[in-house]
């Protein structure tokens, strides 16, 4: 369970802005079976879309709230820094959000025994679910091993139609049954290299540690990660990717950046080549609208504790520093 509660309400557009934006504006209201839109009379209201135009909007409302309770004395802030801007990210963190906020009404759902809108839920998550897997292979051409072999066993359908075709001296259909192995083997070879690429990638930073960033000199979160860059063609030209070292055949993070050093930036996508981890513990304050939805507070070192279902996403173990350290002297004793 996220702390305080926070991901209980929906806003009017069957999204989480009004969850996210309560925490900072004071706007929070408690789950509603009916004026949430769970009534009898319109219980198949909830979730009609999850579209990006929405999402962007809700990011943009948080943009503005954030600019307004920390910027106001016009700040000072690095306007380069929102080349690394991504709308895809901050799209990916609000719909964990509502993945988050599915799963908490079908509790409720649950303890106050409405058990068809608990199946219905249901339904929306496994929806919900299927979608954030098509698009996440969509967007980082990642494929998964089933999907190789799946191109595999293809492959070999289509070498026995080329023997039947060449049999037959349909040599037409042949040619074209030898274009479409040769397409199909390539996707298969990439789709394999993909696959093990995000199974054996090796991460500098961990999920909730604080960072700087090496050129802009902000401070930041790590609250996701890939083994390679995963943004569109356009963005890697805006952000100046192929200037990096590595590339884009690298890690990048998404980070929640301090609204303190720059209000209207919020979640930066960025290479590993461009963060710095912290050599002394960093026990100053930070502020940003998800991080109670992300983790749980922060350790004694000032990094924060990512929450399970996070954790989860990325398949990332637990990491803190408690905050009474053992006493090794006292243990040596002992």
């Amino acid at each position: 369970m996220v702390q305080n509660g926070a991901l209980t309400t929906v806003c009017s557009n069957n999204l989480i802005c009004g969850s996210l934006a309560s925490s900072w504006w004071r706007k929070k209201r408690h789950f509603n079976p009916k004026s949430d839109g769970f009534g009898s009379d319109n219980k198949h209201q909830f979730a009609q879309s999850l579209g990006s135009k929405m999402l962007s909007t809700t990011h943009r409302n948080l943009m503005a709230g954030a600019g307004w309770l920390f910027n106001q004395g016009g700040g000072n802030r690095e306007a380069e820094a929102s080349c690394e801007r991504s709308e895809s990210a901050n799209e990916d963190i609000l719909i964990f959000f509502f993945q988050l906020d599915l799963a908490t009404r079908v509790q409720y759902a649950l303890n106050t025994e409405q058990y068809d809108i608990a199946n219905q839920l249901r339904n929306k998550q496994t929806e919900v679910e299927a979608e954030i897997i098509r698009q996440h292979e969509a967007k980082r051409g990642s494929s998964s091993k089933s999907e190789a072999q799946d191109k595999a066993l293809s492959i070999i359908r289509l070498r026995a139609d080329l023997q039947n075709a060449i049999e037959n001296e349909n040599y037409a259909m042949a040619a074209q049954l030898r274009d479409r192995i040769s397409k199909l083997e390539t996707e298969s070879l990439a789709a394999s290299v993909n696959a093990l690429a995000y199974e054996n990638a090796q991460y500098a930073f961990r999920l909730g540690q604080k960072v700087t960033h090496k050129i802009f000199g902000y401070r930041a979160i790590i609250c996701g990660m890939d083994p390679v860059c995963c943004e569109s063609k356009s963005w890697m030209e805006t952000a100046q990717v192929e200037k990096l070292t590595r590339g884009s055949n690298q890690p990048f993070y998404q980070v929640l950046v301090d609204v303190h050093k720059d209000p209207d930036l919020l979640v930066a996508y960025v290479a590993e080549d461009n963060l710095v981890a912290l050599e002394q513990p960093d026990l100053d304050r930070f502020d940003h609208p998800y991080l109670s939805f992300l983790f749980y507070g922060a350790d004694s070192a000032g990094d924060f504790i990512p929450i399970k279902q996070l954790r989860e996403k990325y398949n990332r173990p637990r990491h803190e520093v408690p905050i009474d350290p053992p006493d090794e002297d006292r243990g040596g004793d002992s």
